[in-house]
């Protein structure tokens, strides 16, 4: 049976639904590691010689980081959680439905957060002009290869 008129694989839906939730797991693996390690690293910023040389302003941002990079590493665990809850019952395809809502949010947030962090690394070291322009390209970066890209593949 036939899930998509235009795709060649003989599949039933269960099985449709069983593979996206294969290579929605793929795609978590490599996004949770990568927050994970983000966020280990912002949680031992405060320990490091020169984090009192912070100003308030840097101070804060860095705890909106912090904040923000712990967010992302729960929405990247949630449809783990969600499955540990639901895989007995046949809802396969509403956890992928879930799983993918909560990946864009996952890629939301971590886009978020790279542009919040090359702000804070480019103000400390040279200024908050030079931050904020920074911070707006690596947006319009990120815009490009995770929203217009994605957008430009699907529609060829």
């Amino acid at each position: 049976m036939r899930c998509v008129p235009d795709d060649d694989r003989d599949e039933s839906p269960d099985e449709r639904a069983d593979r996206n939730w294969d290579e929605l797991l793929q795609e978590l693996r490599v996004s949770q590691t990568g927050v994970q390690l983000l966020a280990g690293f912002l949680a031992t910023l405060p320990f490091q010689s020169g984090f009192d040389k912070l100003d308030g302003f840097q101070r804060g941002w860095y705890v909106g980081l912090l904040a923000l990079a712990f967010t992302t590493v729960g929405v990247t665990l949630a449809p783990v959680a969600i499955h540990r809850r639901v895989f007995q019952d046949g809802a396969k395809p509403e956890l992928v439905r879930a799983g993918h809502r909560l990946t864009m949010a996952a890629l939301v947030l971590i886009s978020v957060m790279l542009g919040g962090i090359l702000f804070l690394v480019v103000d400390v070291v040279y200024d908050r002009w030079a931050a904020a322009a920074s911070a707006l390209a690596s947006v319009v970066v990120l815009v490009v290869l995770l929203v217009a890209l994605p957008a430009r593949v699907a529609r060829d």
